[in-house]
């Protein structure tokens, strides 16, 4: 029985310093080896679309507004440039002009004429003021 004792009894026994083997040194390889190359994203021009339609949007409803209309025009001149610049990435990323960019544009362009109108009409409304023609 005590023999048996003994068989179930593991006793470590440390090991001299001298004996213990050496690390291997492990080859570290380059991480762009192991992993694949992640293409970089296509800009596809929809945010500058979807930034021309706001800015073309704004410069028709702004156009109205006597004092606003200064603004909108400069907003609906960006809609006219983000339009075209949308227009040209989508292109170059699918081969065709987006829906969104031509939008923009369309509407860039017509706010434009818009808001000019209105700093028109505000100058000549200023103008006749300034004569005492005006109501």
């Amino acid at each position: 029985m005590e023999n048996m004792e003994e068989k179930d009894v593991f006793v470590a026994e440390e090991a001299p310093v001298d004996e213990i083997p050496a690390e291997t040194p492990v080859e570290e390889t380059p991480i762009a080896e192991t992993a694949p190359a992640a293409e970089a994203p296509v800009d596809d021009g929809k945010k500058l679309s979807i930034a021309a339609l706001v800015l073309g949007i704004l410069g028709i409803v702004g156009g109205y507004i006597p004092v606003v209309c200064y603004f909108t025009l400069v907003c609906s001149i960006l809609g006219i440039v983000l339009g075209v610049k949308g227009r040209k990435l989508s292109v170059a990323a699918y081969g065709k002009a987006s829906g969104l960019a031509t939008a923009g544009l369309v509407l860039g362009i017509i706010g434009t004429a818009f808001a000019a109108l209105g700093v028109l009409c505000v100058a000549c409304a200023g103008a006749l003021a300034a004569i005492g023609l005006a109501a």
